[in-house]
């Protein structure tokens, strides 16, 4: 019962079951092999969404589950237990439909949502370019309006699975400086233009490959700008709030494993004729283990209910995200310590929930600017 989910219906706790059994059934039999070597497979996104797992917070009538995101973060953090690459998978797959639902036109909806609600589609969102990360607003690439479509060029940097994405939602300059000058638009796998550049050798994550992609005179239909012209940056920004959660769920998921390992070593471990668990040393360091998880993921919880109950969530989930990942680093790298020589091993999975850890306090704003976000709410 150590990682019960009090506050959670039979209902949530269901689909956090189906979850997670999918996940000890499918990936963790092939993580090792598959961070190893980079391979990212798509079939088992397709599986996902057979169970209905990747269409969670999408609304039934394109295809989605009409859950919300309470549910949500069940699935991506028992994903995460076994593999944060694919738990960032289906996340970012998911900004997409959540993007498409809230600021598409209905012809956009029906013919996107579903594909990617059903997991037969791939979804990714491109924002960060070269010169702007945490000053998003000041992107370069430009999209011009020509008669009947939009000629993008520019390049994108950061940008998780690209490269097997057949949709991708992009912000590009369509105005003046700052960020009324930014629209969004759909892309399309295989338009004329549309290339993938260098894809980034990372320190951990390797499934879900983080990619260049660079544009070359892309011609995007009109009917493919999002909304209006001048409203890129506001659903870019709306994404990256719903975004925080699933991170920070990711956080859960893997400081949880490395919990479980840790533990169960220092159970067995002996030295001086008794476990290490029985020393202080180690056994108040599980301790305080647990307890910052349990912290997080009620911070993680009330963000979620905050957001499907239609109330304001920005600041909760910015807390969330800090709070989460900043404890899944410490987390994993104290498992790492418990196991001593052994959790500096590849022979352990510690050392991959570290380097998993570490990118989850950079992606979706890193923790210093949410720090920023969440110091300017107590300004008077």
């Amino acid at each position: 019962m150590l990682f019960d989910s009090t506050f959670e219906t039979e209902a949530q706790q269901e689909i956090r079951a189906l979850a997670r059994k999918f996940a000890r059934d499918k990936i963790a039999p092939i993580v090792e092999h598959d961070e190893e070597t980079g391979t990212f497979r798509p079939e088992l996104i397709q599986e996902l969404g057979a169970l209905g797992l990747t269409g969670i917070p999408t609304e039934e009538a394109y295809g989605g589950a009409g859950l919300g995101y309470q549910e949500y973060i069940a699935v991506i953090e028992e994903l995460a237990a076994v593999s944060a690459s694919y738990a960032i998978s289906v996340a970012v797959s998911g900004l997409p439909q959540i993007i498409l639902q809230t600021f598409g036109n209905e012809a956009q909806k029906k013919k996107y949502i579903p594909k990617l609600a059903s997991g037969e589609w791939i979804g990714a969102f491109a924002l960060s370019e070269p010169s702007s990360g945490s000053d998003a607003a000041s992107l370069r690439t430009t999209a011009v309006k020509q008669g009947d479509h939009y000629v993008l060029n520019g390049t994108k940097l950061w940008i998780t699975q690209a490269d097997t994405a057949n949709v991708m939602i992009l912000m590009a300059r369509t105005g003046g400086e700052g960020p009324k000058g930014v629209s969004s638009f759909i892309l399309e796998k295989g338009m004329p233009g549309l290339k993938m550049g260098k894809r980034e050798k990372k320190m951990g994550t390797h499934i879900d490959h983080t990619m260049e992609v660079l544009l070359d005179q892309v011609k995007v239909p009109a009917e493919n700008l999002l909304s209006t012209e001048g409203n890129g940056m506001k659903i870019a920004l709306s994404a990256l709030d719903g975004g925080r959660i699933t991170i920070s769920a990711t956080g859960l998921g893997v400081a949880r494993s490395a919990i479980e390992v840790a533990t169960h070593h220092a159970n067995l471990r002996e030295q001086f004729g008794k476990p290490i668990l029985d020393f202080q040393g180690v056994g108040f360091m599980l301790a305080d283990m647990l307890t910052s998880y349990h912290a997080a993921k009620m911070m993680v919880q009330k963000a979620a209910y905050l957001k499907d109950n239609g109330k304001p969530f920005s600041i909760p989930a910015a807390q969330a995200k800090v709070y989460a990942t900043d404890m899944a680093m410490k987390v994993t790298t104290d498992a790492v310590q418990v196991l001593g020589g052994s959790g500096y091993t590849q022979e352990f999975p510690v050392e991959r929930y570290m380097r998993e850890a570490k990118v989850l306090q950079i992606v979706e704003g890193t923790n210093q600017i949410q720090r920023l976000v969440i110091s300017r709410a107590l300004k008077t």
